[in-house]
């Protein structure tokens, strides 16, 4: 089954749109990219290219150099085999980002359930002191202090594989634009996976680059279990008890 996709254009100087299936002079026709099946207008004279199904495992496509040295191409010709190598480009970045992803997101679907889990248990091991009594908090404190590291190496697992989600998605949109951007919610959509909760930065905020030694989702959870400790020390204080916490 072959997948089409759409690139705007200008109609022609009359104003009239070109005929429905569109014939490529013959200079240029020997450039059409392998995948390629036709072009056609479609609405608001945008160009509605058909191409044979990638796998994602071919080369780019790219614009073939013969095609910038052949002195029998006018530019208009170089632009539309220009054009074409784009479309074939964005579907085969789709394609790509299909088979890269699919698996990458079956191993991603527990890792984000033992980060809920372990982030439920962090909130509610927290919530417990309002019902310890005083002379049980310590005890408290030694959950609350496993349930932080059960939540951080959560938090950690999932950075690792949310961090190779995003440079697979920045790797699609590096190669096909922003104007056909494949998101990942669709990609696992067509894998039956809901992935609208999770959390998914850019791929600049992965990786050694990062100006934070924390990734994300490692960050969030030290900072909120930052904020709970202050909350502790605060209660300490009101208490005279110092050594509480």
């Amino acid at each position: 089954m072959s997948r089409t996709i759409a690139l705007h254009r200008a109609l022609d100087r009359s104003g009239l749109a070109p005929s429905p299936v569109r014939s490529v002079p013959a200079p240029a026709a020997r450039y059409h990219h392998p995948h390629f099946l036709q072009s056609r207008l479609g609405q608001w004279g945008a160009v509605v290219y058909s191409f044979r199904p990638f796998t994602g495992s071919e080369p780019e496509p790219q614009t073939p150099i013969a095609a910038y040295e052949d002195r029998a191409l006018d530019r208009e010709q170089l632009a539309e085999i220009r054009i074409e190598y784009g479309a074939a480009r964005a579907m085969w970045s789709h394609a790509r980002l299909r088979a890269q992803a699919t698996p990458v997101l079956r191993e991603a679907v527990p890792l984000w359930a033992a980060w809920e889990a372990a982030h439920t248990a962090l909130t509610t091991t927290f919530r417990t002191f309002w019902e310890t009594p005083d002379g049980r908090w310590r005890a408290q404190l030694l959950r609350l202090g496993d349930a932080e590291n059960a939540a951080r190496d959560a938090a950690r697992a999932w950075d690792q594989v949310a961090g190779k989600l995003a440079a697979l998605a920045d790797a699609q949109v590096s190669a096909a634009g922003y104007e056909h951007e494949l998101e990942l919610a669709a990609v696992a959509a067509e894998a039956g996976t809901d992935v609208s909760g999770w959390h998914v930065a850019p791929a600049s905020e992965y990786g050694d680059g990062v100006w934070s030694t924390d990734t994300p989702l490692v960050h969030k959870v030290r900072t909120e279990i930052a904020a709970q400790r202050a909350r502790l020390r605060d209660v300490a204080d009101l208490a005279g008890d110092r050594e509480l916490v």
